[in-house]
């Protein structure tokens, strides 16, 4: 009888290779895909009878062992499920009956069968389950969870579904599931990718999952992070463990994370990012448009510009979409919002979110007390601080 059967992802990711068999006491033979002559409800027919002991392949993706009953991200669905059943499609190659995985069951159609087999005869069961409605995933759409880093290479485990989707819907599958599953997904995928999805984490997750990691990969992921957003990370670590990050990391943006995690994380500066724009007070349109070019990696966020003395000190603020309707000889000051807002680095949160309501802001630039422009704060920094009470 069968037991199990296996994929060998290296070979090919969707046919079954190996039909393992029970043997006399512990024993098992395997079958060969290409040993198969038909396959049908009545059994599966082979071409020769030369089976050969089962040995343990850490190349070989099992049904039964691997997947059933185990945890599985969907990834078209952007969550966590558990494998109930596999259904497979019949196929013909090479004249003789092939199966390939074609689908993964999480719904009680699956359970009905399962609970049915070997008491009901197969036929009755398929019949009786025509009257539930399938709930399935296809087998492209999973992305598998594997947490030995070795086995994952072997099995040939590919981040890509992970990597394609956005770091809020990855930030919810990771917060489901279990401590090593989370270090598993981080350590593997792009760090840029890991750093997005980190940063929408919940802090006491993070924290986790930057203790868990290398000290190099951890540092990897949080140089990608604004560095707002990975003062906010290592703020939650302890001091060694936060300074071992540190030190792997390079040395510009260590040095603006460093600066930040002198602030009180309750204040404007522990708030605020040192990622903005600014020019001198006399720049022109021009000028703003060629620091646009040099700042691409800001442009999905960036929605304001500032100008600023030779001393560095705040004078203005210019809203970015005017700058779209003026010739490059205009002078940025002449654009500048007529009442600039501002904010010092020691005002408390609660400051900070009143400011933002009662001017309805996007951006608010934080000063220090000799006026100098330290940082922005921008309105998605509010938000997560409100989500976090």
């Amino acid at each position: 009888m069968v037991k199990d059967a296996a994929v060998v992802p290296l070979v090919d990711p969707v046919r079954i290779d190996r039909y393992l068999i029970g043997g006399v006491g512990t024993a098992w033979l395997t079958v060969r895909h290409d040993q198969i002559r038909s396959i049908s409800l009545d059994g599966i027919h082979l071409r020769d009878e030369n089976l050969t002991p089962y040995h343990s392949d850490e190349y070989m993706l099992r049904m039964v062992r691997d997947l059933l009953d185990q945890q599985i991200i969907d990834a078209q669905e952007r969550k966590v499920v558990r494998i109930n059943d596999v259904t497979f499609e019949r196929m013909i190659e090479d004249g003789a009956d092939a199966l390939w995985v074609l689908e993964i069951d999480i719904g009680i159609r699956s359970i009905f069968r399962r609970l049915l087999q070997g008491v009901v005869p197969p036929r009755v069961v398929r019949r009786l389950q025509g009257r539930i409605p399938p709930n399935s995933i296809r087998w492209e759409f999973c992305n598998i969870l594997e947490p030995d880093p070795q086995r994952r290479l072997r099995l040939n485990i590919s981040n890509r579904l992970l990597e394609h989707m956005h770091p809020a819907d990855l930030a919810d599958i990771v917060e489901e599931l279990s401590p090593e599953d989370r270090e598993s997904i981080f350590e593997n995928i792009d760090s840029e990718v890991a750093a997005d999805a980190l940063t929408e984490v919940d802090p006491e997750i993070q924290a986790s999952i930057l203790e868990s990691l290398e000290t190099e990969t951890a540092a990897d992921i949080v140089e990608e992070m604004s560095p707002d957003h990975a003062a906010d990370a290592l703020g939650e670590l302890g001091a060694e463990t936060s300074e071992e990050i540190l030190e792997e990391m390079e040395h510009a943006p260590k040095t603006e994370v460093r600066e930040l995690l002198e602030f009180e994380e309750d204040t404007a500066g522990g708030m605020m990012n040192t990622e903005f724009v600014s020019l001198h007070e006399h720049a022109t349109v021009g000028d703003a448009l060629q620091a646009l070019k040099q700042n691409e990696d800001l442009l999905e966020s960036l929605n304001t510009m500032f100008l600023v003395d030779s001393q560095e000190r705040l004078k203005a603020a210019v809203p970015l979409a005017r700058l779209f309707l003026h010739e490059g000889a205009t002078p940025l000051a002449s654009l500048a919002s007529e009442n600039l807002v501002e904010v010092q680095v020691t005002a408390k949160q609660d400051r900070v979110t009143e400011i933002f309501d009662k001017y309805n802001l996007l951006t608010l630039p934080v000063v220090d007390e000799d006026g100098k422009l330290a940082g922005v704060i921008t309105a998605d920094d509010v938000i997560s601080v409100l989500r976090q009470r």
